[in-house]
């Protein structure tokens, strides 16, 4: 599988880290019921999914991609930083 940086082009999916579903971090003083639906509730879903990947072995950016679970076709690649996810860190 190869993903598209945004800033350093096509590259292998080795260079990258997988860090999960691309979903907004509550706010700092978000109640507890929020973080828990943050850090426990994940869907499964066979077909495309927003990520996040993190490129460890380039720029160093985080990446929102979407990339469709069964095919592992991937339709999209963006920062992080562009698509309202901050640091994503």
């Amino acid at each position: 599988m190869r993903l598209t940086c945004p800033l350093c082009g096509a590259r292998d999916h080795r260079e990258f880290s997988y860090k999960g579903a691309a979903v907004q971090r509550p706010d700092e003083g978000a109640d507890l019921e929020a973080w828990h639906a943050y850090v426990n509730l994940r869907e499964n879903p066979a077909g495309p999914l927003q990520e996040l990947w993190y490129h460890q072995m380039g720029c160093g950016a985080w990446l929102k991609v979407t990339r469709d679970t069964v095919t592992h076709e991937i339709s999209n690649v963006e920062l992080a930083s562009e698509a309202g996810l901050g640091g994503a860190a």
